[in-house]
């Protein structure tokens, strides 16, 4: 993701182009375009089935969690229940044994969640490495001379080509999965 600073940065670069190619402009017509790419991101079919791959590997450990987690409530429930027949020692036992299982809970949800990280993050650097390439090879096929994404503060719906490059997404995916 870009920072504030890079997001200037990158405005102040499409700035300083535009400046330069006017010169350009003046011997022939600039194409320009924008493109939404966190519209690409959630609207792409192939987002979706990347979350969806996503939720089918970890859904086992996430019912592994859930699991412990009523456990560990049942317990807790119990111990309430029979406190006052407890003994001293029992008592003790018990919480002990209730905070070992709290821990064991918290270091399990911890490592459920930075593995789903990991792999949700990675999985997000490979799909917008594929939506950059569809982005580029509609851009050169209807031949574009800058096509323009982050830090845009206003693009017109004439220059907006989100919804031809997410068709070229459908269809490289309806390809690719043999629809």
């Amino acid at each position: 993701m870009m920072t504030k600073t890079s997001n200037i940065t990158a405005s102040l670069m499409v700035g300083i182009t535009l400046l330069m190619m006017s010169g350009f402009a003046n011997a022939q017509q600039v194409k320009i375009g924008y493109v939404n790419f966190a519209q690409l991101l959630a609207e792409s079919p192939q987002a979706t089935s990347a979350m969806e791959v996503l939720q089918e590997e970890f859904a086992p450990r996430q019912r592994e969690v859930v699991a412990l987690q009523a456990e560990l409530k049942e317990k807790q429930d119990q111990i309430q229940r029979d406190l006052d027949v407890m003994g001293p020692e029992e008592r003790r036992n018990a919480e002990n044994e209730l905070r070992r299982d709290e821990r064991e809970l918290n270091r399990q949800q911890q490592e459920f969640t930075e593995d789903v990280n990991l792999r949700r993050n990675e999985a997000l650097r490979k799909l917008q490495g594929e939506l950059l390439r569809e982005v580029q090879t509609y851009a050169t096929q209807q031949g574009f001379d800058l096509v323009v994404a982050e830090g845009v503060v206003y693009a017109s719906d004439a220059i907006d080509i989100t919804a031809q490059v997410l068709e070229g997404l459908k269809a490289a995916f309806g390809a690719a999965s043999g629809s």
